[in-house]
């Protein structure tokens, strides 16, 4: 079984977590040394922001009217840069009388013909980033054998967003703070280098030679203690311990990315060459005087280049790169530094998982007892300057956007911006970036890894959340696929197999909107391989934990290779193709038109009150070899694949 993604021995069945008793992973044999280390830790002064020499065209606030210069240039790079793999994946997908690879070779030249293809990350803590993580791996050409039949490697390369939000923000950050490494090198390196949860918070990195726990935990002090002794009086918040705590886990460098910003990803090579994706993390804002955070509260979005936000109430974007500085009614004054240094990737990344601050909200319990009583004293220190309702806010003053738009932005005459969880609005899954109409995005593979049930399975709250904001005011126009209520996608089933949402473009809630709105492909996570519904703050995994939680990702994004519909690959190739084909009035091919018919969301509802109960999709009898498979049948059942087995899961369950 050399050449295969994952290796799994058969041990027992995986009828239930008390049956999980040994799990025996391996990833592919061709090990990397480790992970190269980013290029580019611009940071002027470590974790402490500090003044820069300006640019020659000042920094300034823009209106939210259309997308950023950068973008702009940078798609024209990107765009081009999909097309051959889009031609690979759909050449090897292979739709039954349709030439699929012909057809985007065909409408090359004209990018906007091409599908423009997105991906989000929900949030869900660590559970979201591993199963997140085996979509990605899945989707992504450079894991083994994901280019043979009936595999989606490629996808990852065809798209143009990739965004995260709280725990799929720490996956979406953490590829990119490595230099874009994939998620096989990842588990392939050394133990240790990155992405080792064996060790939680709590007890600091395992695998760091030389660091100690006491020296992690000075190390942390002494960069959040550097940031509030810097000049300008920025204020600290509970997420810089967080965020500083969260990259020794995320960033392989031996300081935890001190010197790393999040800005410096548009100075790389590998992004600005347009061989990735465009990174973008989700937080919400909340308004001063506020504790709870509504539904039409502002979103914000981080990018390489800016942060800001497309909503109505804000409506504009400032240079992340210069996040600090103190600007005033959109503009830096000449009397005022450049500051650079504030948007570290630890802090973004904590920015958008301030729920996560729990963590070290419990340093006084027994959960905290190995934490030194320095830290306690510290963060402490923090909580008796606040309330108990702000111990999870990201503190980003000054705030850029201070004197902008004084007549519809809440936080207009604020010196401070305060931003928090990107889910606290219960929009887990980072849509909203994906169906602004400036991005012309065609289709959305949401992954969701939410909470939502006893069990911790979603049941549709973020989609419901998500159709609900933009019928109203704060949607700003913004067209969104109807989405039926919770209780209908339990009934249903639909928080447990894959759905597609949108599939007649005409058939939108805004439907006078400047653009249809993209395709919806939901893909919630479920039981597949293993019990996946772990708690959202369970804070430590081993290794073969770590492992089974991917490889359940994995089968999720491939419907078990196969296993559970042979067709799998063809149905997500016309995904990809919908609103390309409506666009240059091409028939839908009737495989496709099959596909529709079995996952389009048909409008019927259910809301008889009921319980989830989780069952395992891919039963005992089903847990066979499901891997990359160098050939298959079509409509002929299940795709030989890997040998699944269950993990070891003792400890976590």
């Amino acid at each position: 079984m050399d050449a295969t993604l994952c290796e799994f021995s058969l041990v027992n069945s995986i009828d239930s977590k008390a049956d999980a008793t040994a799990l025996n992973i391996n990833h592919a044999p061709t090990l990397n040394p480790g992970l190269s280390q980013r290029a580019i830790p611009n940071a002027p002064n470590g974790y402490a922001p500090a003044s820069v020499p300006c640019p020659a065209t000042r920094p300034s606030v823009r209106n939210a009217d259309e997308l950023s210069e950068q973008e702009s240039q940078w798609l024209s790079t990107r765009r081009n840069s999909t097309i051959d793999p889009m031609i690979d994946l759909l050449n090897r997908i292979n739709i039954p009388d349709f030439d699929g690879a012909n057809y985007i070779s065909s409408n090359q030249h004209n990018t906007s013909a091409l599908p423009n293809i997105g991906i989000a990350i929900s949030g869900g803590g660590y559970r979201a980033l591993l199963n997140g993580a085996g979509v990605i791996e899945a989707f992504d050409d450079r894991t083994d054998n994901t280019t043979a039949p009936g595999q989606l490697g490629g996808l990852l390369q065809s798209a143009t967003y990739l965004a995260g939000l709280s725990g799929g923000s720490w996956l979406v950050a953490s590829l990119f703070a490595n230099n874009y490494t994939s998620v096989q090198d990842i588990l392939n390196a050394p133990d240790g280098d990155t992405w080792d949860f064996s060790n939680s918070i709590y007890q600091g990195p395992g695998g760091i030679p030389g660091l100690s726990e006491l020296e992690y935990y000075h190390d942390v002090q002494d960069a959040v203690s550097a940031k509030d002794d810097a000049p300008y009086d920025f204020n600290i918040s509970v997420t810089d311990y967080w965020g500083r705590a969260l990259s020794y886990q995320l960033v392989n460098d031996t300081d935890g990315g001190i010197s790393y910003t999040y800005s410096s990803i548009a100075q790389q090579d590998f992004f600005t060459n347009g061989s990735t994706p465009l990174p973008i993390l989700v937080s919400d804002e909340r308004d001063p005087g506020t504790i709870l955070i509504p539904s039409n509260t502002t979103v914000f979005e981080f990018n390489p280049w800016e942060f800001g936000s497309w909503d109505p109430t804000l409506y504009a974007f400032a240079p992340l790169q210069y996040a600090g500085s103190n600007f005033t009614n959109g503009q830096l004054p000449t009397d005022e530094p450049c500051i650079a240094g504030f948007d570290n990737v630890g802090y973004v990344m904590g920015t958008s998982s301030t729920l996560f601050n729990e963590f070290f909200l419990e340093f006084n319990t027994t959960a905290g007892s190995s934490v030194p009583q320095f830290i306690k004293d510290a963060v402490n220190a923090i909580l008796n300057k606040t309330t108990t309702t702000n111990n999870d806010i990201a503190d980003w003053t000054p705030n850029p956007f201070r004197g902008v738009h004084s007549d519809t932005n809440p936080n207009h005459d604020s010196t401070s911006l305060t931003l928090v969880d990107g889910g606290e609005d219960l929009q887990n899954i980072p849509l909203h970036p994906l169906i602004q109409p400036n991005r012309h995005v065609d289709v959305v593979f949401a992954i969701d890894s939410s909470a939502d049930t006893n069990s911790s399975y979603p049941n549709g709250t973020a989609m419901v959340a998500t159709y609900q904001r933009f019928g109203g005011r704060i949607g700003n126009g913004t067209a969104f696929p109807y989405i039926p209520d919770v209780q209908t996608f339990v009934n249903l089933g639909l928080n447990s197999r894959p759905t597609f949402f949108g599939c007649d473009a005409a058939n939108y809630s805004r439907p006078d909107a400047p653009w249809p709105g993209p395709l919806i492909v939901y893909l919630p996570n479920a039981h597949y391989v293993v019990d996946s519904g772990i708690g959202t703050f369970q804070d430590s995994y081993n290794t073969s934990q770590r492992n089974a939680l991917i490889a359940n990702g994995y089968a999720l994004a491939t419907q078990g290779n196969g296993t559970l519909d042979a067709n799998w690959d063809v149905c997500i190739g016309c995904a990809m193709l919908q609103r390309s084909l409506v666009r240059t009035g091409t028939p839908v091919p009737s495989a496709c038109a099959d596909c529709f018919g079995r996952y389009c969301w048909d409008g019927s509802l259910n809301t008889t009150a009921s319980n989830y109960s989780a069952t395992p999709r891919l039963g005992p009898s089903d847990a066979v070899d499901i891997s990359a498979a160098s050939s298959r049948q079509r409509g002929m059942g299940s795709l030989l694949a890997l040998v699944v087995a269950v993990a070891v899961w003792v400890g976590v369950l």
